[in-house]
């Protein structure tokens, strides 16, 4: 069975005030929701997901007010990006207040904050008048949904609403900026660039790719779909892709580029554009595509440059890590950073 559609805020608010789980558009992938102050309702989000209860979750609001609520001291520099980034895909790490259950955060004494800029999602938590901690809204480690129709394929009845808001605009999952020490820290990539955080702060940020799971998608392995990702290069491509045909395993290529095969039971995939944007809205429906097509092995080129596309590296990567080993190329690592 599916769970019930709606593309009405209202009635997805009023599922969330009353306990339930609700998954919801945002302009970068659905979201597995429930009330941040309603601890049974949470632990509800991790049961369906299979998420690991020590992983945090990011508390999403509909405007500025989401600092004064669940932040304890935020600070300027949370404010001044708050101000520049919201709505936007940037969440923002700092110490959480008394209103934040641990079941939140995981135990820490920290939370992820962000306003997603999507317009269902924002009258919905408008109508809920309180956050919504949300993971994103499919079997943990798997590949991120970024229609309702991914939701449905990877979650079924087990929730009680989603919130059809049409496919996300960014595709990738938000940045993640963790304020809560000395030096701004990203701890994963994503719709808004390190570079624009910069010039926005007036100093440098730490880049993190890998580490613990201080926040969401911090694991080394994950967004992973069934079939093995391999990360390539456009000069590696046919070198890659010889030495999969001669294993015999069924192969999908994504890139940007020209890729012709005469192989009838190989399948090549592209972005609807050749922008980093475009890769990045189409990843990971054509990764769920190569699935449902029996792919057993996926190349990927991914784009070149930093921004989005560092976003969409990372999660290739991830993926690649996450499918029975990590990818036969050496990884493209996210630019590091020139602080300590």
């Amino acid at each position: 069975m599916s769970p019930p559609l709606s593309q009405n805020p209202s009635t997805a608010a009023r599922v969330l005030v009353t306990g339930g789980v609700v998954a919801f558009p945002t302009e970068t992938v659905y979201g597995l929701g429930a009330h941040a102050e309603q601890p049974a309702a949470i632990a509800r989000v991790f049961a369906i997901k299979g998420r690991p209860s020590g992983h945090p979750l990011i508390v999403h609001g509909a405007d500025h007010d989401v600092l004064d609520r669940y932040a304890r001291g935020a600070g300027r520099d949370a404010w001044r990006l708050a101000e520049a980034f919201w709505p936007g895909p940037l969440t923002l790490v700092v110490p959480r207040s008394g209103a934040v259950p641990d079941a939140v955060t995981g135990g820490r004494e920290t939370v992820g904050l962000r306003v997603p800029d999507q317009p269902l999602a924002l009258e919905m938590l408008r109508a809920v008048g309180a956050g919504v901690a949300a993971p994103s809204a499919n079997v943990f480690g798997r590949t991120s949904p970024t229609t309702a129709a991914h939701v449905v394929s990877d979650l079924g009845d087990q929730v009680d609403l989603i919130l059809d808001g049409g496919p996300c605009a960014v595709g990738v999952e938000s940045t993640i900026l963790d304020l809560s020490g000395d030096q701004p820290t990203i701890l994963r990539a994503g719709g808004v660039s390190a570079d624009a955080i910069e010039e926005l702060l007036g100093r440098s940020v730490v880049r993190i790719a890998r580490g613990p799971a201080r926040a969401p998608g911090m694991l080394a392995a994950h967004y992973a779909p069934n079939a093995l990702v391999v990360v390539t290069s456009s000069e590696q491509l046919a070198r890659e892709y010889a030495a999969e045909r001669a294993t015999g395993r069924r192969i999908a290529v994504l890139t940007t580029g020209e890729f012709v095969t005469a192989d009838p039971q190989s399948l090549v995939l592209r972005p609807v554009g050749d922008r980093p944007e475009d890769f990045a809205h189409d990843l990971y429906g054509l990764l769920r595509h190569a699935d449902a097509a029996g792919a057993e092995v996926i190349l990927v080129v991914p784009p070149p440059g930093e921004g989005i596309a560092a976003a969409v590296r990372d999660r290739l990567e991830r993926a690649a890590a996450a499918g029975h080993g990590a990818s036969s190329t050496a990884p493209l690592p996210l630019r590091p950073s020139g602080a300590p």
